[in-house]
């Protein structure tokens, strides 16, 4: 994708040399300041902030990094954590002071950590308090939103939207109406289940409503919904609540029903498609004709014109799925919507590495808007969770249920991930083309526009040294000593 045709050598050593015979005075560089956040995998270190000046001539030990900010990529979305109903209810159970506390250190853009995305499920997920949706009762006469959400998730996302009114929420249901389920498309038999199932092409519409109802009643308590899944996981049958919708599903729910209803009732939530991993589950039999699920449907012009994107999750496969997506429609964006950490997972220093790397860097990278992680919240035991559900994930904040107290608050590696990537790259922001000479391949990073014509740059630096990279987006620049084994943000203006 890289536009400008010279050697990355030859620009950076013209840059250089023009700089020393200008002979840029250190006075005007240094009259404003770089804000610099470190994270570090042994923890010696944690969001620490520093702020350092711009330079009166370069120091390039280990390379530097040059921005050009007229090569603009995607514009972001934002950065966050689902917020599920157990999250909400460990939330609640804390103190309102300290709960008002901590959600302000977490998404408040100016004193916090400025998350700026969440993702909520329409009707219960694994991580919910009972299983239910918003219309039990058969009859879309019956639809509401159920009294968990009214209980515990409603009220925490007006806590947040009060810290952060442009916060963005993502719906994704993890089933339809039990009533709306059959067994199979060749049967056709009622499925009373809240595991596995089919949706009843006979309830398209019906089901099309449901979603035109969940995002007006959204609106009517002052929730805006940005945008809606049409199905978390629509490959995995397994969960304790989960339903099976294939690509021919999808497409025909979304271009028959869906996407007509969303256009003739003025809504503009966007309609993400798959929601699932890299792989499309092409290890199990039933799932081998659904790899380029995504793609099937795009390539149908009357379903397209309704989807705004795609999203993903990265429990399998490989995120070089993303740039096939990309290349084949780059009008559609891209969205990682899911992924836990859990008692799987590698310890904090290897898991803070990893998901910065392919969770955080990796998929901003290959083009995703948004970078959205699981469970916000749980407690010490995992929970609450679902029987059948996911009992050995993590939250990205761990509390102890004994006494909901701040200071049993475990800050884990997502929370860190997420909070580099949100502090400094502000929604609306544009991921921006660089060129560099680094000399060592263990440095990852991604350059940002915000659109207050602020930079930010994410770098992590996997290497056991510290490196010392010059960044420049123009005329200016500085040096940044990376710590061996960070992440680190970088914001600052010209």
């Amino acid at each position: 994708m890289n536009k400008i045709q010279v050697s990355v050598e030859s620009i950076l050593m013209t840059f250089l040399f023009t700089i020393s015979v200008l002979g840029l005075k250190g006075e005007n560089t240094n009259s404003s300041k770089i804000e610099v956040y470190t994270t570090t995998a042994d923890k010696s270190m944690l969001f620490k902030r520093k702020l350092i000046s711009f330079d009166s001539k370069p120091t390039t030990s280990s390379g530097t990094i040059l921005l050009n900010p007229t090569i603009k990529y995607q514009e972001m979305d934002g950065f966050g954590a689902a917020l599920t109903g157990s999250s909400c209810y460990n939330l609640l159970q804390m103190n309102k002071g300290d709960r008002s506390k901590l959600l302000n250190d977490i998404f408040d853009p100016k004193t916090g950590l400025g998350y700026s995305y969440i993702r909520i499920s329409i009707g219960c997920s694994d991580f919910s308090l009972a299983e239910y949706t918003c219309c039990d009762k058969m009859g879309l006469e019956n639809f509401e939103i159920h009294a968990y959400d009214q209980r515990d998730l409603l009220p925490i996302l007006k806590e947040i939207l009060a810290i952060n009114p442009k916060v963005k929420i993502m719906g994704s249901p993890w089933t339809a109406p039990r009533w709306m389920k059959i067994n199979n498309l060749e049967d056709l038999k009622a499925y009373n289940s809240w595991t596995s199932g089919q949706l009843n092409p006979q309830y398209y519409r019906d089901y099309a409503t449901y979603f035109v109802k969940y995002v007006l009643a959204m609106q009517h308590e002052g929730i805006l919904i940005e945008s809606i899944t049409v199905q978390n996981e629509p490959l995995n049958r397994g969960n304790s609540v989960s339903m099976f919708m294939t690509w021919q599903e999808q497409l025909n729910f979304i271009k028959n029903e869906l996407g007509p209803q969303f256009k003739a009732a003025n809504i503009k939530t966007k309609i993400i498609l798959y929601d699932h991993n890299y792989d499309y589950d092409s290890t199990k039999v039933e799932c081998k004709d659904q790899t380029d699920y995504p793609l099937h449907i795009l390539n149908d012009p009357e379903a397209a014109q309704y989807i705004s994107g795609t999203a993903w999750h990265a429990y399998s496969g490989d995120a070089s799925e993303l740039e096939k997506i990309h290349e084949t429609y780059p009008e559609k964006g891209i969205f990682f919507t899911e992924m836990s950490i859990g008692e799987w997972s590698s310890p904090f220093a290897e898991d803070l590495m990893w998901s910065m790397k392919e969770v955080g860097l990796g998929t901003i990278n290959r083009n995703c808007k948004a970078v959205i992680v699981w469970n916000l919240m749980l407690d010490e035991k995992n929970g609450p969770d679902r029987l059948g559900g996911c009992n050995t994930c993590y939250g990205s904040l761990r509390i102890n249920s004994l006494s909901y107290k701040p200071e049993t608050i475990d800050r884990l590696s997502h929370y860190y991930v997420i909070g580099h990537l949100s502090k400094v790259v502000l929604p609306g922001a544009f991921r921006i083309e660089t060129t560099n000479n680094l000399n060592k391949k263990e440095i990852y990073y991604s350059a940002f526009l915000n659109p207050d014509n602020s930079y930010s740059v994410i770098v992590e630096n996997d290497s056991s040294e510290e490196q010392q990279i010059s960044i420049s987006s123009g005329s200016q620049f500085f040096t940044v000593s990376f710590l061996p084994k960070s992440i680190n943000s970088i914001k600052w203006r010209n």
